[in-house]
């Protein structure tokens, strides 16, 4: 099973959740999909969505999945590497008014720098990623809470 979490940013991550319908379509996703889709409205009969869970049920998600995508949220990111799950990452993006500015960019490309998760930059390269999380290993997580807080702290204040 594959589980999408969008977070619960008050913003549409409606672009995502189209690559996944398109891929699904194409016969390149088969898995079960289910979407964690919080503020984003999309209907489709070929995933199961909903809109907010408990932090509880979000669990229960998350230990069934085989693999999770998600924005680039630091929450969604460190919840699902904790539980050493193969993570694909996609940074919501400013120009297409999903975020107040850029920063997930840069927290996707640390998070994929250290092999934690597979990190792309765009939806377009979601279906590679699926190709690649197949044999991906991830690297595991080390909490280093004081550090991390730290780093991503610095990379929201100079976004």
């Amino acid at each position: 099973m594959i589980l999408v979490l969008l977070g619960t940013q008050n913003n549409s991550f409606h672009r995502l959740l189209e690559e996944i319908e398109r891929l699904i379509q194409d016969g390149i996703m088969q898995e079960e999909v289910v979407i964690q889709a919080g503020y984003t409205k999309y209907q489709s009969p070929n995933m199961k969505i909903l809109d907010f869970i408990s932090k509880e049920e979000l669990e229960e998600w998350q230990n069934k999945a085989d693999v999770i995508i998600t924005h680039g949220g630091v929450g969604s990111i460190l919840s699902s590497i904790t539980k050493g799950k193969k993570v694909i990452a996609i940074p919501r993006l400013h120009q297409y008014e999903e975020h107040v500015n850029d920063h997930q960019k840069e927290i996707v490309e640390l998070f994929n720098e250290k092999g934690y998760i597979i990190g792309k930059q765009g939806i377009e390269d979601l279906e590679e990623a699926l190709k690649e999380v197949k044999e991906f290993k991830p690297q595991k997580y080390q909490s280093n809470h004081d550090k991390m807080l730290k780093i991503i702290e610095e990379f929201i204040e100079n976004c």
